[in-house]
């Protein structure tokens, strides 16, 4: 088979593939690149050795069988005999349910997860979004710090365990979304380096030097991560990518990187004939990022909307720290901002950055699914110093509400693992470093930085410690007692009348009309003839819906329908979806 790779620095590559040696030619066509033939099927180990150095894994490895500082292995995807057949689920209409494959299940890994894909059917998902998959060293982690970018994790089981998950959720009818890290790789086994100036220091992340967009060699870095992208897309049969912390991507290229990416995605789209997309992390506030590239946008498909969780996140519990400080003046006013403009911050000024924030999003060009919506995410449970999730201090009634606002409004609605059953265990930062000194500073830092905001050092959990990752399993028990199923119905019920009812997946943003009361604590909405009423207060309200004949269409609580006044007497803590004509 013919073995390739780009070190343009180099001046002798030699293959190491199943004991045998051989040197690589220079490819005269293309410059940088190194190439040859040697004997090899699917499984056979090989690596690169640079200048007479170590053997190093190919940094296009399909496969790190013995983890990212081992040898990489051949994947022939041709041997694998796909079951489904599936012609592709697009975003509009969906509802997103976010999965990290370590800890859905206490096996942690990818055949584990597919045996509990027939409760995602029954909730009425429609695609799964899997944290990153990448290797990354040690067994368990959350994914962020991969280092071989077209590669499956081992300890989840490899590139045929992903290809047996997807196969299983598309015959379920379920989509799935692959979370991609292109800002940055961690800090460990990564060997890129030594091959190429995949980083440069013209631009500094949090992760250190930037990944080189921009700089000289940035062309066959970013031919590199596309590649990567549209491997996922097509030898996994992925349907979309969600693209992690887009804003540290650095790039003053005329043609924004994630540009080059969309096209390339709708290329393949059209190739394969199926619907492809991405979804971003961005808290620029930029509309731009999902304009079409047509109208002068980048082209992605959606992105994660923070003002939006931040806004009902203030509303639901009070918490004022940090980024939620511009937010908890007036919580319910912010969500009901979110609702009719996207984003919060469009321009306004942001007392946590001490700037103004954001740019307008001009609702007749940008759909509302091109948002996504959440009150959850492992983000923003998993960098609390506790990993504590809503339901660890809210009430059911106030959970009921945050799920009644994530599934009703104009955004693609997303979910985070056990949310729909308020699941009772944390889900924290946890990390397997394999180097002890690097393994020491993240449990130092993690620490520190809570330290500094009043928490005990000795209360924060151990990243290192087992018990940690341990105690973010789900739980599979607590389904089938109370509260948590009499919260997992109202999901079930929520997410069956989302799809039942067209008005609730109407793109229109300027569509809906909102309504709130700060010191009664009550929000109501209308989206065509759908009329929907949170009341996060401990005492009754009286919400004035209008007159027109209504009929409740679900309700947390029981609830008369408005009398000849209009007015909606909806108990505390309490939340009711009605149609109106």
């Amino acid at each position: 088979m013919q073995f390739e790779v780009w070190a343009p620095q180099a001046g002798r590559v030699t293959l190491h593939c199943e004991g045998a040696t051989r040197a690589l030619e220079r490819d005269p066509e293309r410059a940088g690149w190194w190439s040859g033939q040697a004997e090899a099927g699917d499984g056979a180990r090989y690596g690169f050795a640079l200048d007479d150095g170590p053997v190093l894994p190919d940094p296009r490895s399909r496969r790190q069988p013995d983890g990212p500082d081992g040898p990489s292995a051949v994947v022939d995807h041709g041997r694998y005999a796909w079951r489904a057949r599936w012609a592709g689920r697009s975003l509009p209409g969906a509802v997103l349910y976010e999965l990290h494959v370590g800890t859905y299940t206490p096996e942690g890994t990818l055949d584990a997860a597919a045996d509990r894909l027939d409760h995602l059917v029954q909730l009425g998902v429609t695609h799964v979004e899997l944290m990153p998959l990448c290797p990354f060293p040690g067994r368990h982690g959350w994914g962020y710090e991969g280092v071989s970018l077209w590669a499956v994790h081992e300890p989840y089981g490899g590139p045929e365990a992903l290809k047996r998950f997807v196969d299983r959720a598309h015959g379920l009818g379920l989509g799935v979304v692959l979370d991609v890290v292109h800002n940055h790789l961690g800090p460990s086994g990564n060997h890129l380096p030594a091959f190429g100036p995949y980083f440069t220091e013209t631009h500094h992340t949090p992760w250190g030097a930037a990944v080189n967009l921009d700089a000289p060699g940035s062309d066959e870095v970013r031919t590199y991560l596309v590649g990567s992208a549209l491997a996922w897309l097509r030898d996994y049969r992925i349907d979309g990518l969600r693209l992690d912390a887009v804003h540290a991507l650095r790039d003053t290229r005329a043609v924004h990187f994630l540009e080059e990416l969309s096209a390339a995605v709708d290329g393949l789209a059209a190739e394969l004939g199926r619907p492809l997309f991405l979804i971003a992390e961005s808290d620029l506030n930029d509309p731009r990022i999902i304009t079409p590239r047509a109208e002068g946008g980048l082209g992605v498909h959606a992105q994660w909307n923070d003002d939006f969780h931040h806004a009902l996140h203030t509303a639901l519990t009070g918490e004022s720290q940090g980024y939620y400080a511009d937010f908890a003046r007036a919580p319910l006013t912010a969500v009901a901002k979110t609702l009719t403009g996207g984003f919060f911050h469009d321009g306004t000024y942001s007392s946590f950055r001490g700037r103004r924030h954001g740019r307008p999003l001009d609702r007749a060009r940008v759909a509302g699914h091109r948002l996504l919506g959440y009150a959850q995410t492992h983000d923003q449970i998993g960098n609390r110093a506790l990993g504590d999730r809503l339901a660890a201090t809210l009430s059911p009634g106030l959970l009921a509400c945050a799920a009644t606002l994530t599934l009703t409004v104009p955004f693609t609605p997303m979910l985070f693992m056990g949310e729909e059953w308020a699941a009772g265990t944390p889900w924290q930062f946890f990390t397997d470093h394999t180097d002890p000194e690097l393994a020491q500073a993240v449990r130092r830092g993690r620490r520190r930085e809570f330290a500094a905001h009043g928490w005990a050092e000795e209360d924060v959990p151990d990243p290192q410690d087992p018990a940690t990752r341990d105690r973010s399993c789900l739980d599979w028990s607590e389904p089938e007692r109370e509260p948590h199923a009499r919260v997992l119905a109202w999901y079930r019920r929520l997410v069956a009348l989302r799809q039942k009812q067209p008005d609730l997946t109407d793109p229109d943003l300027a569509d809906t009309k909102v309504a709130c009361d700060e010191e009664a604590r009550w929000l109501a909405f209308r989206r065509g003839d759908v009329r929907v009423a949170v009341n996060l207060g401990p005492e009754p309200a009286a919400i004035a819906l209008g007159t027109g004949r209504a009929g409740v269409l679900a309700a947390w609580e029981p609830v008369g329908t408005p009398g000849p006044d209009g007015v909606l007497h909806l108990p505390g803590e309490s939340c009711v979806v009605l149609h109106q004509g």
